[in-house]
This record gives structure tokens, C-alpha cells and sequence, in this order.
């Protein structure tokens, strides 16, 4: 018996469709924002993937083995147990694990040739050996926008608002949290906490809405982060508010650090500039928030659904990616939908009971191959004037090619037999309503159609 890897799944017309519905609404948007499409190849060189996303991506990076018996040929690899070479000798590339580092070498690779800023969106699938999970895959889409080429603010603002506009108009409810790389990071540093341990706390906090509270502390604790720094921490994280009283708070309590007072100068920045723009949903200052990536540096968002715990977007800024391309004071920022876990809210809150299926239109009965030709012709009028029609192969028995119609929720059949023909007449029956009618002209049986 045939079975798909752990991780991947098919998809039917009918998810396709749900999902291009989706794609559809964030593709108009990216373009109406700004954004130019590229795309980038599923396979990259593992030395462009490595050492970006930390420890933890780092683990899930699909290796792809390296053409011809690399394993047979270097035997002694394996008797020296040492995986690094093994890894170097049998695999140099790897499938994408986001869009994000691509893009960035792409941009190095390109620079000549791109307009800076330089505004881009990419809807590709990636790759990450995870444990799959109900919303996590193995593969799966990423719908990303970025901005390269411009430090200011306003940046952040505009991807916001393109959040806001698109989960508006997929009729979600959501969240968009926000924070700050540099309020965490000054806020460690007040602590007098080893900069070693930094990367371990973030890896440990990023995992708040899966293990909790508790979950986190006790992950502190076995990664050798003394109980007095959690408890001195803890309070900041538990502080609940009003995004203006939750920005006096960490500004008042924590106004030693530097890094502190700018993360917090540009928060409210953006969060002054869209209380003037407006938005739908609402905008949360979240100091939980870190985004487990190594390379984000600035603000971090992340789009969560109303009463949900889990996400379906994220992002942030980035200012030190392409130089380590070789390509120095270049910042990005960006942001990236998960179009499988929108498809699947979607389908828990019923949203799309109400989207057009991009079913045939109309089916003509198989009576013979005169009849057939003869409908063809009315066929190519009719896909001419973007009616989709189509002949049903075999001249079987009617009621089989109209159990055929029924099955595939075509609402109208068109009938035409050797009377038909000879009277210069088209029978259409529309199958919703039961009701059929003659015409003398496909031109008025288009008028009547659309």
C-alpha cells in the first residue's frame, strides 16, 4: 500500500481551489503594496542555508545526498565518526527552509540589476524536517513580502497595515503582536546574564505559546539560568496593560539600557503613526515575542487568529543578513503568511461556504460524433466569451453524463440531438432550479447564461 511521506499531503480541485482563493487575495494585495514577484529554486547551495537560522533551524535543514555513490567512496569517513566531514563529503546543497535567506542572496547576487529599496513577494513552498503536527508539515507555503534597501520605519508600518488589509478582507480576526529585539536584549543585559545564554533564553521564550509560562521557566532552568534572574524577569513578561501603559512600564522600569530606549523609541513610533492611519484589527506590544530566528535585529511581528493560540504570520527586521552575503549596510524587513494554517482556520470557521467553485459551467450531452462536432463549435463560441463548457467523452447513456453533472455541481446541460439541429435550436436545462429552455442563438443564450 502506497503512503505519502510524514509531513507532505496531496491536495484535491476542491482544496486548490480554497487555496487559490487565499493566494489570489494576498497576491492582489502584495501588488497593490508595492511588491514585485520573483521566485527562487527549491535547492540551494548549503553553504547559503547554514549558520542563519541558529541551532534549532539549523537541525531542520533538508540535506540532499550528492549525485553518484559519495557513501561507497569514502568509507573511512564513517569509521572516523565524524559528522561534520561526513556531512561535507556526501551533501552540499539542501531544500529551502524559508524564503526569507534566498531572497537575500538573490538581492547579493543581483545587485546591479535591482532598484533599491527593492520591494519583492515570493508564494513558494519550503522545507523543514519538524515533527509533523496538526497545522505543521513538512512542506508547506510561504506567502512572503520584504523590503531591502531602506532602514526607515516606515517600513514596518506599511507591512502592518498589508496584515491588517489582507486577514480584513479573509474575513479572520486577528492579533499583531509586536516587539523589539533590543527591549529583550537590553533587558538581559540589565540582568548582568552572560551574553552566552542569550541565544538559549530567546530559543526558550519563542516556545511561550506552545509550553507556556511554566513550560518556559523549567527550560530556563535546564539550560543553567539561575531561579533569582527568572523571577527578576518574570514580571516584565507577565504585564498586562494597554499597549501605552505596557510601553511606560518597561520605559520606567527599564530605562538603564540603551538598547532599550531604542526598541522602545521605535515601537512607538510605529505604533503613534497607525493610531493616526487606523486599523482594522488590533495591534498588541507582546515582550514574549522574539521570533526564533537568529537573524531578526529590530521589530518582530507576529499574526495570531483571535482566540487562537498559534500563528499564521510573522516576521521582522533585518539588518545584517547581506553582509554576511558579502554586501555591507544593506537592512530589510518583511513579513510571510502560512497559507496551510490560514487554509485550515478558514475551513474550522466555515469561511468558505461562500466562494465561487471553479467548476464547469456547462456540459453538453454526448449524442454522437455528428452531434459532438456540431457542439464543439458552440463550445469554442462559448470559451471564447469565458463561459467554461465542456463535452462529456463517451455517447453513453443520458442519465450516466447527467449523474456525471450532478457530481461535479455543473448547473446547466445543453442538449443537442439530431432534432435540435435540424430545427436550429439550443435546449439548455439549468440543474438548480429544474427549469429548461429553448433558444434560437448561442448570442441569447450567453445574455441569458451570464
Amino acid at each position: 500500500m502506497y503512503k505519502l511521506p510524514r509531513g507532505m499531503h496531496d491536495f484535491s480541485s476542491e482544496n486548490i481551489n480554497k487555496r487559490n482563493y487565499i493566494i489570489n487575495i494576498i497576491k492582489k494585495n502584495f501588488e497593490y503594496f508595492g511588491f514585485e514577484p520573483i521566485e527562487t529554486p527549491a535547492i540551494e547551495n548549503l553553504s547559503t542555508l547554514t549558520k542563519k537560522y541558529g541551532e534549532e533551524g539549523e537541525k531542520l535543514i533538508f540535506k540532499i545526498l550528492n549525485s553518484g555513490d559519495f557513501i561507497k567512496d569514502n568509507k573511512s569517513l564513517f569509521k572516523e565518526n565524524n559528522y561534520k566531514n561526513i556531512i561535507s563529503t556526501i551533501s552540499n546543497k539542501g531544500l529551502r527552509y524559508d524564503l526569507t535567506i534566498p531572497f537575500v542572496r538573490y538581492v547579493v547576487m543581483h545587485k546591479h540589476k535591482i532598484i533599491f529599496p527593492f520591494k519583492r513577494y515570493q508564494i513558494q513552498p519550503v522545507w523543514r524536517a519538524d515533527k509533523p503536527q496538526k497545522g505543521r508539515f513538512r512542506e508547506f507555503y510561504q506567502c512572503d513580502a520584504d523590503v531591502i534597501g531602506s532602514k526607515y520605519l516606515w517600513q514596518e508600518i506599511e507591512l502592518i497595515q498589508l496584515y491588517d488589509e489582507i486577514f480584513t478582507q479573509l474575513n479572520i480576526p486577528i492579533l499583531i503582536l509586536i516587539n523589539h529585539k533590543e527591549i529583550i536584549t537590553g533587558l538581559l543585559e540589565i540582568c548582568n546574564i552572560d551574553n552566552n545564554y542569550w541565544n538559549n533564553i530567546l530559543i526558550a521564550l519563542d516556545k511561550w505559546y506552545k509550553i507556556g509560562l511554566e513550560g518556559v521557566k523549567k527550560e530556563l532552568l535546564q539550560k543553567g539560568i539561575p531561579n533569582n534572574i527568572i523571577k527578576y524577569i518574570e514580571p516584565f513578561f507577565l504585564f498586562k496593560g494597554t499597549f501605552k501603559e505596557k510601553i511606560e512600564f518597561f520605559s520606567k522600569k527599564l530605562n538603564s539600557s540603551n538598547k532599550v530606549t531604542n526598541g522602545i523609541k521605535d515601537i512607538k513610533f510605529v505604533y503613534n503613526k497607525l493610531q493616526e492611519i487606523g486599523l482594522n484589527n488590533t495591534l498588541e506590544l507582546q515582550l514574549n515575542l522574539v521570533r526564533g530566528l537568529n537573524y531578526y535585529t529590530g521589530i518582530v511581528f507576529e499574526v495570531m487568529p483571535k482566540n487562537k493560540n498559534y500563528s499564521i504570520g510573522g516576521g521582522g527586521r533585518y539588518d545584517n543578513l547581506t553582509h554576511i552575503f558579502g554586501l555591507k549596510n544593506i537592512s530589510g524587513v518583511g513579513i510571510s503568511f502560512g497559507l496551510d494554517r490560514i487554509c485550515i482556520l478558514m475551513q474550522e470557521l466555515k469561511l468558505f461556504k461562500n466562494i465561487i467553485k471553479y467548476y464547469p459551467k456547462i456540459l453538453f450531452i454526448n449524442f454522437g460524433n455528428s452531434e459532438a462536432i456540431y457542439a464543439y463549435k458552440l463550445i469554442k463560441i462559448l470559451r471564447s466569451k469565458n463561459i467554461s463548457a465542456e463535452l462529456y467523452p463517451k455517447p453513453i447513456k443520458i442519465i450516466k453524463q447527467l449523474k456525471y453533472a450532478n457530481k461535479k455541481s455543473i448547473p446547466f446541460i445543453i442538449s443537442i440531438g439530431k432534432k435540435e439541429i435540424e430545427r436550429n435550436k439550443i435546449s439548455i436545462k439549468n440543474m438548480i432550479l429544474g427549469k429548461e429552455n429553448e433558444y434560437d442563438n448561442i448570442e441569447t443564450l450567453i445574455a441569458n447564461i451570464n
